[in-house]
C-alpha cells in the first residue's frame, strides 16, 4: 500500500507538470492576495485570505480540468469543454459573492466587495491556464482601479456614502 502511494507521487505523465502547477498556484496565491490586501485594508467583509482562496480553487479547477482532459478513457471519444470550467467557477465565485451583497438603510453594500471576488475567480482561472501575464496585468489594474476610483468618487461627490 505504501508503495501504491510513493507510486502516486512519482506519476510520470502531467498534462501540468507539478513545477508548472505549483507556479501557477503561486501566481494565483500572489495576485489574489493583491486584490484582497485591497479589500481587507478598508474592511470588508471579504479580505486577504477569502480573495487568495478564491483564485487559487479556480487555478485549481482548471488545471485539473487540463488533466482530466488529457486522460484515457479506454478509446472512447472524450468531449471536453474547456468553457464549462469557466461557468463552474464562475458561478460558484457568483454564489458567494452574492451572500456578502446586503441592503442596509436602502442602501445596497459590498458589491464592489462581491465583484473583485468574482475577479479574483478570474485571476485564479488565468493563472490555472497558464495565462499568468494577463492576470498579472488584471490585477494591477483592478487595484489601481480600486483606490484611484474611489479618490475620484469623494471629490466628485464629498457628500456622498463611498463606502460600497
Amino acid at each position: 500500500m505504501l508503495e501504491q502511494i510513493v507510486d502516486e507521487f512519482r506519476h510520470t505523465f502531467s498534462a501540468v507538470p507539478a513545477p508548472v502547477a505549483f507556479a501557477r498556484v503561486l501566481t494565483a496565491i500572489f495576485l489574489g492576495g493583491c486584490i484582497g490586501a485591497e479589500r481587507e485594508r478598508r474592511g470588508k467583509p471579504a479580505g486577504l485570505r477569502t480573495h487568495i482562496l478564491v483564485s487559487v480553487a479556480a487555478c485549481l479547477f482548471v488545471i485539473l480540468g487540463r488533466e482530466l482532459a488529457a486522460l484515457d478513457f479506454g478509446g472512447n471519444e472524450q468531449r471536453n469543454d474547456p468553457l464549462r470550467m469557466i461557468e463552474a467557477v464562475t458561478a460558484g465565485v457568483a454564489f458567494l459573492a452574492a451572500g456578502i451583497i446586503f441592503t442596509s438603510g436602502g442602501q445596497v453594500k459590498n458589491t464592489t466587495t462581491g465583484a473583485s471576488l468574482w475577479l479574483a475567480g478570474a485571476v485564479g482561472l488565468g493563472c490555472g491556464m497558464g495565462q499568468m501575464p494577463l492576470a498579472a496585468m488584471t490585477t494591477a489594474i483592478v487595484v489601481v482601479v480600486l483606490a484611484l476610483v474611489r479618490v475620484f468618487e469623494r471629490r466628485m461627490w464629498p457628500d456622498q456614502d463611498h463606502d460600497d
